[in-house]
């Protein structure tokens, strides 16, 4: 891959272990992992180790299509980091703790079919959703 990663980020009013919590629990991902409202994610499974994998089923509503978003973690650090690979490319999440809440911070591996601004969008309105149900069940 020769571009650049992107980098989105939120900010999350919540402890550490709530943030870090609704991120690797799969009940949790099917609640805030989609990037729009037309679209869902209906399972969701979590191995939380390196070398254990995950998948994220995403579809949209009416059923159009669908895909699964899956990966190995390659690195964790219980309450500070998660790496991950998916296919070719590879992301990095951090969970950097500040007064009043955590910043959640992905860096990825863009891919060639969709233009950067796209998938730069795409995964800001996912974190966007998950700060939302962080913040929503505290």
């Amino acid at each position: 891959m020769t571009q650049d990663r992107i980098t989105v980020e939120t900010t999350v009013a919540a402890p550490i272990e709530t943030v870090w919590g609704a991120y690797t629990t799969p009940e949790d991902i099917t609640r805030w992992n989609q990037a729009s409202d037309d679209w869902h994610c209906p399972s969701a499974s979590v191995d939380l180790r390196e070398g254990g994998a995950f998948s994220s089923r995403m579809e949209a509503k009416d059923g159009s299509m669908g895909f699964d978003f899956a990966g190995t973690y390659t690195r964790i650090v219980e309450h500070r980091l998660i790496e991950y690979s998916f296919g070719e490319r590879s992301a990095t999440v951090e969970f950097l703790p500040q007064d009043g809440g955590v910043v959640v911070r992905v860096s990825f591996d863009p891919e060639d079919e969709f233009p950067l601004d796209q998938q730069r969008d795409g995964w800001q309105a996912i974190l966007g959703n998950f700060r939302a149900h962080v913040e929503g069940a505290a």
